[in-house]
C-alpha cells in the first residue's frame, strides 16, 4: 500500500490513538512516582518541588531530543526512537531505585538523582512521542496539518490526570499501578511501530517540508512571544491552585481541576475547528475583569462561587493565550521547534511560581500578578473603539477615557467599602458589575482596561491583603503562608495557614498559658496529658508531631521531658522569636527536631517515648504517609509497650475515623476516640482525638481518670486498611460539607 493511501483516515485514527495513548501515561505517572516516594522521602514540600523541576527538565529533554532527532529522515528516526523505548522498557515495572543516598551528596541534589534515576528513562521517552508523532504525520504531505493532534495530546494528559485520584489511586495498589503502567507502555511501543511502518515508504526528504524549512525563518521575537504565552498560563494554573487552596476554599482534590482546565485548553485552542476557540477568547476579558477582581481576596471570605469563578477565568485566559498560540505557529517543517520553546515556556512559569515566587513574596503575589500579565497578552475585542476613523474627534476620545478612568476610581472605592461585608453581598456584586462594564468600555485602550483590572483587584479585598503585607503579618515558605494577627481588641494572637486555624495564645494577663482551639481543658489530648504521669510515671518521655503555636507545652508535668517533631522552620521561629510564648515559657529545655516527623521517628530507638501526640491531619491537606499502616508500625516501635498514642483526626472534608479505626486493628491496636464540643467556642474548638496503645489496660486507666469526659470505643472501619502500598482519601471525602449542604 501507498504511503498517500495509508495517510487516511485509518493512519490519522493510529497517531491519535499513540499521542493518546502516551499521553495519558506520562500523566499517570507523575502522581505515581510522586506517592511511591513519600514513605522513604517523606512529605516534605522540596521534595514535590524536586519532582516538579525533574518533569520539567525530562519534558524538556525529550522535546529538544525530538527536535533534534526530526533532523535525520524519518525511517531513521522511527529506527532510534523504538530503540530508545526499548532501552527505557528494561528500567520498568517503574519503581524508585534501590540506590543509596552516596555519602556527602546533599538533599538538594539527592532527591532530583533519585527520582531522575527512577523515572528519567521512561519518562523522557514517553514524553518525546508526541512532537514525535506529530512530525512524523506531518512527514506526508497528504497527511494533512499536524496541530489537531497535539489537541489529543492534552486530552490524553486529561484523562491520566483523571484517571490516578479517581481510579487508579482508590482500586490498585502501588505495585499494581506500576505493572499496569508497564503494560500501557508496551502497547505505547507496538503503537510507535505501527505508526512508523506507515512512513516506512516515504522520501528520505521531504522536498516541500525542507523548502518550507528554508522559507520560514523564526526570528527571537516570534520565539519569545511563544514563550511568554506558554508561560503565563502554566503559571497561572499553579497560582490559582495555590490561591484557591490557600485563601478562598481548600477542598480535597482541588489541584486537579486547575490542572485539567488548562489541559483542556489546548484541546479547545489546538483544535481545527475555530468556533469554540474564539467564542472563549471573545468573552475571556469580561470573565477576567469580573473573576479577576478576587485575585487579591485573602481574608477566607471566599465561596465555592468565587472558586469557580477563579476555575472560569483559567480557562478562558489559557484558551485565549494558546489560541493566540496556534494562531502564531510556524510551519510544519519547525514544528518541534515550536513545541520545544512552548515546553521551556511551560517550565519557565512552573518554575517561577512553585519556585521562585515563594522565595520572593510573603503571599501569593504571583497569582494577580499572572492575570495582569495575562490581559497585558490576551486579544482584545473592543464594543466600543476609540479611533479618529470611527468618527470621534481624538480630544473628546481622550477626555472621555479620563471620565471613565475616574469613574472607574469611585467604583473601587465605593466597593471597597462594601466588598468585605457578607451583609452588604449585593451591593458588591452590582459595583463590580460596573466596574466590569466600564473595563468593557475602555478596551480599545488595553492600559486603561489594565487599570481598571487592577482598580477591581485593590477594591475586591486586595487592599485589606496590601496592608497585611505592609503589616508583617504574613510569612511565606515552601510549606505554605502563614498569616500571624491579633485581634481588634489585642486580646488574642492566632495562627492561620491560609484558611485553616492552627493555633491561638490569649494574651490577656494571666491566661498566655491556656490552650486553646483543639486544644482546650475537655479535648482528647488535653484529658490525656492530664492522666499521663498517673499512667505512665511522673517521668514519662512525651514526643508531639506538629509544633503550630506551641499549645501543648504548657500540658507538661514536672519531671516530664518533651521533644517537638516540625517540618517547617518557619514555624519553629515564631515560637523562638516570641511571637508565641508557650514553648519559651513552659518547656525551654524541649527538644525540637526539624524533618519529616515518620523518617525522624523511625531514625530515633525503639521505646523512646512514653506518649505520642501525631498532630498533623486538621489542615485539609492530608499527609497521607503519617496515617498508613505502617506509620503506626513506626510510632508503635517509638512507644515503649505501655505507650500512648493520640491522633488528632479533626478535618473539615475528611473522615479520617475509619482509616485508624481499621488500621489500629491491622496493627495490633486497641482505640478510643474523643468528641469534644465546647461550651466555650470564644476560646475553644470542637476537635477530635483517638487515644491507642497494645495495652488495653492503659486505655481503660485513661478511661477511669476522665469520667465527667467520656471516650468511646472506636468502632468506625475502612474497606481496606491504608499502607505505603495502598491509599486513597476518596472514600472518605465529606461531599456534603462540600457542597455546603448541612
Amino acid at each position: 500500500m501507498k504511503a498517500d493511501v495509508k495517510s487516511g483516515g485509518a493512519a490519522r485514527g493510529l497517531f491519535v490513538a499513540t499521542i493518546l495513548v502516551g499521553s495519558f501515561l506520562l500523566f499517570l505517572v507523575q502522581p505515581m512516582v510522586a506517592r511511591m516516594a513519600l514513605p522513604r522521602l517523606g512529605g516534605a514540600p522540596n521534595v514535590w518541588n524536586s519532582a516538579m523541576l525533574v518533569y520539567q527538565a525530562l519534558l524538556l529533554a525529550g522535546y529538544a531530543y525530538a527536535h533534534l532527532l526530526g533532523r535525520w529522515p524519518v525511517r531513521r528516526q522511527a529506527v532510534i526512537h523504538l530503540l530508545v523505548l526499548l532501552a527505557a522498557g528494561v528500567t520498568l515495572p517503574v519503581g524508585l531505585s534501590s540506590m543509596a543516598q552516596p555519602a556527602g551528596l546533599p538533599e538538594v541534589l539527592w532527591v532530583p538523582l533519585l527520582l531522575a534515576l527512577s523515572i528519567g528513562p521512561v519518562f523522557f521517552a514517553v514524553s518525546a512521542q508526541a512532537p514525535l508523532m506529530q512530525r512524523w504525520f506531518a512527514a506526508d504531505p497528504g497527511a494533512g496539518q499536524p496541530w489537531a493532534l497535539y489537541a489529543a495530546s492534552n486530552l490524553g494528559s486529561f484523562a491520566g490526570l483523571l484517571a490516578y485520584p479517581l481510579l487508579a489511586e482508590p482500586l490498585l495498589s502501588l505495585r499494581q499501578q506500576s505493572l499496569t503502567w508497564s503494560a500501557g507502555f508496551a502497547l505505547l511501543v507496538l503503537l510507535v511501530l505501527l505508526a512508523a511502518m506507515t512512513r516506512r515508504d516515504l522520501p528520505a526528504v521531504s522536498v516541500l517540508a525542507d523548502k518550507e524549512a528554508q522559507e520560514e525563518r523564526i526570528g527571537w521575537r516570534r520565539a519569545a512571544l511563544w514563550l511568554l504565552l506558554a508561560a503565563v498560563p502554566s503559571g497561572l494554573m499553579l497560582s490559582t491552585t495555590t490561591h484557591l487552596t490557600t485563601d478562598i476554599f481548600a477542598m480535597p482534590l482541588l489541584w486537579v481541576i486547575p490542572l485539567g482546565l488548562y489541559l483542556l485548553s489546548f484541546v479547545v485552542a489546538f483544535a481545527d475547528r475555530r468556533g469554540a476557540c474564539m467564542a472563549v477568547t471573545r468573552i475571556a476579558p469580561v470573565v477576567v475583569l469580573f473573576a479577576g477582581s478576587y485575585a487579591m481576596l485573602s481574608n477566607g471570605s471566599g465561596t465555592l462561587w468565587v472558586a469557580g469563578g477563579a476555575c472560569l477565568m483559567l480557562f478562558c485566559i489559557a484558551t485565549a493565550l494558546h489560541g493566540r498560540l496556534y494562531d502564531l505557529r510556524p510551519g510544519a517543517a519547525h514544528l518541534t521547534h515550536f513545541y520545544l520553546v512552548m515546553s521551556a515556556g511551560g517550565a519557565l512559569g512552573g518554575l517561577f511560581t512553585a519556585l521562585i515566587a515563594p522565595l520572593v513574596f510573603d503571599w501569593a503575589w504571583e497569582h494577580p500578578l499572572l492575570v495582569l500579565a495575562a490581559a497585558l497578552l490576551m486579544p482584545l475585542a473592543p464594543l466600543l473603539r476609540w479611533h479618529e476613523s470611527e468618527g470621534i474627534e481624538p480630544g473628546m476620545a481622550r477626555v472621555t477615557l479620563v471620565l471613565l478612568l475616574a469613574f472607574a476610581v469611585f467604583l473601587g472605592w465605593q466597593l471597597d467599602q462594601y466588598a468585605l461585608r457578607p451583609e452588604d453581598g449585593l451591593a458588591a456584586v452590582l459595583l463590580t458589575v460596573f466596574l466590569v462594564a466600564t473595563g468593557v468600555m475602555l478596551m480599545a485602550w488595553r492600559a486603561g482596561f489594565i487599570a481598571v483590572l487592577t482598580i477591581a483587584m485593590i477594591a475586591q479585598g486586595g487592599i485589606w491583603t496590601i496592608r497585611a503585607t505592609l503589616a508583617g503579618e504574613r510569612t511565606r515558605s515552601y510549606f505554605g503562608i502563614y498569616t500571624v494577627r491579633d485581634t481588634a481588641e489585642g486580646t488574642l494572637r492566632t495562627l492561620a495557614h491560609g484558611t485553616t486555624l492552627h493555633g491561638e495564645q490569649s494574651l490577656q494577663p494571666g491566661r498566655s498559658r491556656d490552650a486553646l482551639t483543639y486544644y482546650g481543658p475537655t479535648s482528647g489530648v488535653a484529658l490525656a496529658l492530664k492522666a499521663a504521669p498517673g499512667i505512665e510515671g511522673a517521668g514519662a518521655r512525651v514526643g508531639v508531631v506538629g509544633l503550630g503555636t506551641g499549645s501543648l507545652a504548657c500540658q507538661v508535668a514536672p519531671g516530664q521531658h518533651w521533644t517537638f517533631f516540625e517540618i517547617d522552620p518557619v514555624i519553629l521561629r515564631f515560637s523562638t522569636s516570641g511571637r508565641f510564648t508557650f514553648l519559651r515559657d513552659c518547656t525551654p529545655d524541649a527538644r525540637v527536631v526539624l524533618g519529616d516527623a515518620r523518617l525522624e521517628l523511625a531514625r530515633l530507638p525503639a521505646n523512646a517515648f512514653d506518649v505520642l501526640v501525631i498532630d498533623a491531619f486538621s489542615s485539609d491537606a492530608i499527609p497521607v504517609h503519617l496515617l498508613t499502616q505502617e506509620a503506626l508500625q513506626v510510632y508503635a516501635r517509638a512507644l515503649t509497650p505501655r505507650g500512648l498514642l493520640l491522633l488528632h483526626i479533626s478535618n473539615r472534608y475528611i473522615d479520617l475515623a475509619p482509616v485508624v479505626g481499621t488500621n489500629a486493628t491491622a496493627s495490633g491496636l486497641k482505640a478510643i476516640s474523643r468528641l469534644d464540643r465546647p461550651l466555650d467556642t470564644d476560646f475553644y474548638t470542637p476537635s477530635r482525638w483517638i487515644a491507642l496503645s497494645r495495652d488495653p489496660q492503659v486505655l481503660e486507666q485513661l478511661l477511669g481518670q476522665n469520667p465527667d469526659a467520656p471516650w468511646i470505643p472506636l468502632e468506625e472501619r475502612a474497606a481496606k486498611p491504608w499502607t505505603d502500598d495502598y491509599a486513597s482519601i476518596l472514600p472518605y471525602v465529606r461531599w456534603d460539607r462540600l457542597t455546603g449542604s448541612p
